[in-house]
């Protein structure tokens, strides 16, 4: 799998793509989620992008901003947008929701990405309700304290373990939804099971209704973690999906404690034979169970495995 369709909707609202030249009437700015994007034959960059945005859409009604390309030729780093943001948080006073690096694999293969130090959208917007990012490599994030986001999302097919670390170290109080894609060391994933200890206390993050630790290379590890972690028990859903999941991994699941309370279990992209498949069917009866897109089964040699999201 890649990330193949630009998404519809963020935030709850409708996205809505900025053309500086468009001459027919926009949506008022709090209604729809602006895209940013520069496309292939963008004749002005970024910047005068931005500019062009603010001149034409009122920034202090924008609630949710999408990030597209950001380049005309190969990527550079995300930090111009991060800094074109940031300097403007002054009159983006409504602003609840960035999704940073909104791309799909034919405008950019998401371990081309060029990143950066996230951090200051973080601490330039204490309004900011949900951050999404897409991209691994040379992230970078800096613990912190927000008392207001509630969804953080970081997409990528190597998730750096500093990053990771990062997460675990701030202090998120109302943090509702966090998805970590950790990937592949082929591509700069080096998170190791310890460094998400943290999460899987439920002393740390208070509010957690949503743990996804999806796309990666230990899913066995990471299942073998959750299946007595005391987060668990208050989660409404839980997602490790799009990884190399197989029936160990899963046994453990089924052997630690009870999963019956969750809304919904998303394991797709998996390599769980037909056997696991139907005693986890068997086990959560009332749980929405997503086993779609079995790559395999667990006789197939490890190596031959994959993530769903690497280059």
């Amino acid at each position: 799998m890649a990330v193949s369709r630009h998404i519809e909707r963020f935030h709850e609202l409708p996205i809505h793509e900025f053309i500086p030249d468009d001459t027919r009437p926009r949506p008022a700015a709090g209604d729809v989620a602006w895209r940013l994007s520069l496309g292939y034959r963008a004749e002005y960059d970024f910047g005068q992008l931005w500019q062009s945005f603010l001149e034409a859409v009122d920034p202090t009604g924008v609630r949710a901003l999408v990030i597209g390309s950001w380049w005309r030729n190969a990527p550079d780093s995300v930090h111009t947008v991060v800094e074109a943001l940031t300097a403007e948080a002054g009159r983006l006073s409504a602003l609840e929701a960035v999704f940073l690096a909104e791309v799909t694999y034919d405008e950019c293969e998401i371990s081309w990405l060029e990143m950066g130090d996230v951090t200051p959208l973080l601490t330039a917007f204490p309004g900011l309700r949900s951050l999404t990012v897409r991209g691994g490599t040379d992230l970078h994030l800096e613990p912190v304290r927000h008392d207001r986001l509630t969804t953080l999302r970081l997409e990528s097919g190597g998730l750096p373990a500093t990053v990771v670390r990062a997460v675990a170290g701030s202090e998120l109080p109302a943090l509702e939804r966090l998805e970590l894609w950790l990937g592949t060391d082929e591509y700069g994933g080096d998170t190791s099971p310890d460094d998400l200890a943290p999460f899987l206390d439920a002393t740390r993050l208070p509010r957690l209704r949503h743990l996804g630790l999806a796309n990666s290379d230990l899913q066995d590890e990471i299942a073998a973690a959750l299946a007595h972690a005391p987060v668990v028990a208050r989660l409404e859903s839980l997602d490790l999906s799009m990884g190399v999941l197989s029936d160990e991994g899963a046994a453990a699941l089924l052997e630690g404690q009870p999963l019956t309370h969750l809304r919904s279990l998303d394991l797709h992209h998996h390599y769980l034979t037909e056997e696991m498949q139907q005693r986890l069917r068997q086990a959560l009866p009332g749980v929405e169970l997503d086993l779609s897109e079995a790559e395999g089964d667990d006789e197939d040699d490890e190596d031959d495995r994959y993530v769903a999201v690497g280059e």
